[in-house]
C-alpha cells in the first residue's frame, strides 16, 4: 500500500513515531511563537513552515484553536506548546536561554539582512492585522523587519514566517 502522507520520500513507509524520533535528532535551536489573539487564519501556514525547517517548537499564545487545514497535518511532527498569555512563553524562553526576536515592521526595526541570530532563539509573530503585541515588542532583544522593494506596507505574516525562518536556517544550517 502506498504511503499517501505528505512526507519526504525518505520517510515513506516509516511510522509516525519513527519520523518524529528522527526529526528530534536534528531540530534547530529556533522556536517560533504566534500570538493568536484574533483567531488568525495564517497560523496553519506558520506551523507548516516550522515543520519545513524542523524548528524546536511552535508556541501558540492566546486562543488555542486555529485553522489546522493550512498546516496540512504537519503539527503532528512538531513539538506544540500553548500559552494563555505571552508571559508564560517569555518565561519558557528565559528558562531555555532563548533570545527573543519580534518579527514586525514597526518603526525602529532592524532589517533582516543585517541581523545575525544566535543559535538558540525564538521568533514572535503577531496577528495579520495587529502585528506583534506591545508586550512582545518590549520583551524582544530586537525587532526585525523584512526589507521590501515594492509599494505594499507589509507581506502576509505566513510569508514573513517563511522568509525569517529560512534566514535563520541559512545562518545556522546551510553554512558552507
Amino acid at each position: 500500500m502506498e504511503d499517501a502522507r505528505n512526507v519526504i520520500d525518505r520517510y515513506k513507509g516509516w511510522s509516525h513515531e519513527d519520523i518524529v524520533a528522527d526529526l528530534d535528532k536534528s531540530r534547530l535551536g529556533l522556536h517560533v511563537a504566534i500570538e493568536n489573539l484574533a483567531h488568525d487564519f495564517n497560523i496553519g501556514t506558520i506551523v507548516r513552515n516550522a515543520n519545513a525547517w524542523n524548528v524546536a517548537g511552535v508556541h501558540i499564545v492566546g486562543k488555542r484553536k486555529y485553522n489546522r487545514r493550512g498546516a496540512m497535518c504537519t503539527d503532528k511532527y512538531l513539538k506544540m506548546y500553548h500559552w494563555n498569555d505571552l508571559s508564560g512563553f517569555l518565561g519558557f524562553c528565559k528558562e531555555e536561554g532563548l533570545a527573543v526576536f519580534a518579527i514586525d515592521n514597526v518603526e525602529g526595526s532592524a532589517g533582516l539582512a543585517s541581523v545575525k541570530f544566535p543559535k538558540k532563539c525564538a521568533f514572535i509573530y503577531g496577528g495579520e492585522s495587529d502585528g506583534v503585541s506591545e508586550e512582545g515588542i518590549a520583551a524582544a532583544e530586537k525587532v526585525v523587519a523584512i526589507e521590501q522593494l515594492g509599494s505594499t506596507r507589509s507581506v502576509n505574516v505566513g510569508v514573513a514566517s517563511g522568509v525569517t525562518m529560512y534566514e535563520y536556517v541559512k545562518q545556522w544550517r546551510l553554512r558552507a
